[in-house]
């Protein structure tokens, strides 16, 4: 078992079931699943962590499949825009979807000191931010919530 965000899984059984929602989803709704945007989706499985458009494209260099930052944008572009990746907006970061397919709200944790990051989701229509926003008179659409902190590992380094 390897870990993920902060709790232990079946890495292998992961990135396979993520990489089968996704290309179901494609094939249900006639997108095209490249070899290109499919890469990026396993590397950002494979890692399990928050990686920047740089990051990802130095790999598909590495592996003859494009070297321009478009290759990279276009396909995080992809991902992001079909649920099958979220940008991290506090890191200027990707990270793959832990819930393809599925309607909700994520929310990251954001270790400060390791930059692990675990995927949570939350109710938003339940919640504080969403009482707040109806008592504007604002309807929420899409939130992305992101928390900083210390994740389990890092806690346990540092000074009581």
């Amino acid at each position: 078992m390897d870990p993920v965000g902060f709790a232990h899984h079946d890495h292998h059984s992961c990135i396979a079931a993520n990489l089968s929602a996704a290309e179901q989803i494609c094939q249900d709704n006639g997108l095209q699943f490249t070899p290109v945007r499919r890469r990026v989706l396993e590397i950002l499985l494979h890692e399990h962590r928050a990686l920047g458009a740089y990051e990802i494209l130095d790999m598909l260099r590495t592996e003859g499949l494009g070297s321009q930052p478009p290759v990279a944008y276009r396909a995080l572009d992809f991902l992001v825009s079909n649920g099958f990746a979220h940008k991290i907006e506090h890191l200027n970061a990707f990270a793959a979807c832990v819930h393809p397919g599925h309607s909700h709200t994520p929310m990251f944790l954001i270790c400060r000191a390791c930059n692990s990051v675990a995927e949570a989701t939350t109710q938003i229509s339940a919640d504080t931010l969403g009482k707040t926003a109806r008592a504007e008179g604002f309807r929420i659409e899409k939130a992305v919530i992101e928390a900083e902190g210390l994740c389990p590992a890092c806690q346990t380094k540092e000074p009581a």
